[in-house]
């Protein structure tokens, strides 16, 4: 083939291609697990966004509002800083406790997914066939 790939090139590029965005040991997330907390700029963020969206109503980017905030939270002095900074550690704490609640739940196996499930027990045993367990048990 002229100035390109041989087939058997092409073809190994193509076995690539198809695996390149799965892993083989990917872990499923659970939903239960208790989300991470906010660092101190981020809950900076959160008060900063309406004022800025309401100072600004014609910028929509993200990134714009991002910029500002950025700048806004540099030149901050570290006494203004401190609420959020307290904020923040609160939210740490109660995280830390959500996960030793979680881990223990973990630990004694009551976190699987028939219990923890959004259906309820009868809408998993239709989908299941219900009738198939009953003739099982002869």
């Amino acid at each position: 083939m002229k100035g390109g790939q041989s087939k058997a090139e092409a073809k190994s590029t193509d076995k690539r291609l198809k695996t390149r965005g799965r892993k083989a040991g990917k872990k499923v997330k659970d939903p239960n697990k208790p989300k991470r907390p906010p660092s101190a700029f981020f809950v900076f963020l959160e008060e900063f966004r309406p004022e800025f969206n309401k100072a600004n109503p014609k910028i929509k980017s993200v990134a714009a509002v991002g910029k500002a905030a950025g700048d806004k939270w540099k030149s901050m002095s570290e006494e203004d800083k401190a609420p959020y900074v307290s904020k923040a550690e609160s939210r740490k704490s109660e995280y830390v406790k959500n996960m030793e609640q979680y881990n223990k739940k973990l630990a004694e196996g009551a976190n699987t997914a028939d219990d923890d499930s959004d259906k309820s027990k009868s809408e998993v045993n239709d989908e299941e066939g219900g009738s198939e367990e009953e003739e099982d048990d002869d």
